[in-house]
C-alpha cells in the first residue's frame, strides 16, 4: 500500500515489480497542509497517476467528514470515469449499514475505515462487528480491506482479505523491523550495541 500523496518517481519505477499493489488517495495528508483544496484537480492528478502506472486497486477519496458523502460520491464517479475502473469504496460508520451492503454488491473490493481514533489509537471496541463485515462482504463475493488495522492478534482472529498499518513502518525510525514468520508479523529488535 502506498499513498498517492507520498508517491514519488521511485514509487512509479517500482510498481511493476510489486506482486500486489494498493494505492491510497492520500486526500487527508493533502488536506493537512492546504488552506483550500480543489478536489476536482486533485482527482484528475490521482486518476492520471493511476492510468500512467496501470494501478488496478485504488481507494476513493473518503473525505466524508470534511466534504460530505454527496461530494465523495461525485468524486468517486469522476475518478472511475477518468480511469475506466472501479475504485475501492471506504465505508465509514456515518454511511450506515445499507451503504456497506450496497458497496459489497457493487464492488469486488471494499474497505472499512475509521478503525483508528483521531489520536492514532486503535478502536478495539469495534472488533465485535468485524465478523459481520467480513461475512457480509464474502457473501456478496467482495474482498474486504481494513484500513489502519495493526493488531497481530486481530489478523489471526479475523479473516480480512488485506490490512494495512503505518505502525508497521515505525521500525524505520526506531531501529527494528517487522517481517512475516510462520504466517504472522514478527518484530525483530535492533541487535545490542547497534
Amino acid at each position: 500500500l502506498e499513498s498517492f500523496f507520498y508517491a514519488a518517481q521511485d514509487t512509479e519505477r517500482l510498481i511493476p515489480y510489486f506482486g500486489d499493489f494498493l494505492l491510497d488517495s492520500g486526500a487527508f495528508s493533502f488536506m493537512e497542509g492546504a488552506k483550500a483544496v480543489d478536489w476536482d484537480e486533485y482527482v484528475e492528478r490521482y486518476a492520471a497517476f493511476i492510468d500512467r502506472n496501470k494501478v488496478e486497486k485504488f481507494f476513493e477519496l473518503d473525505i466524508d467528514s470534511v466534504a460530505g458523502y454527496e461530494e465523495v460520491l461525485r468524486l468517486r464517479e469522476k475518478l472511475e470515469r477518468l480511469t475506466g475502473r472501479q475504485s475501492i469504496p471506504v465505508w465509514h460508520n456515518s454511511r450506515g449499514k445499507d451503504d456497506f451492503i450496497r458497496a459489497c454488491e457493487q464492488y469486488p473490493y471494499v474497505a472499512v475505515g475509521g478503525l483508528v481514533s483521531g489520536k492514532g489509537e486503535y478502536r478495539r471496541q469495534l472488533w465485535r462487528f468485524f465478523p459481520w463485515f467480513i461475512k457480509t462482504a464474502h457473501d456478496h463475493g467482495a474482498k474486504l480491506h481494513a484500513l489502519g488495522f495493526t493488531s497481530l492478534d486481530g489478523i489471526q482472529r479475523f479473516h480480512f482479505d488485506s490490512v494495512d498499518s503505518t505502525a508497521w513502518t515505525t521500525g524505520n525510525r526506531f531501529g527494528y523491523v517487522y517481517h512475516f514468520k510462520n504466517g504472522t508479523m514478527t518484530k525483530t529488535d535492533v541487535p545490542k550495541g547497534h
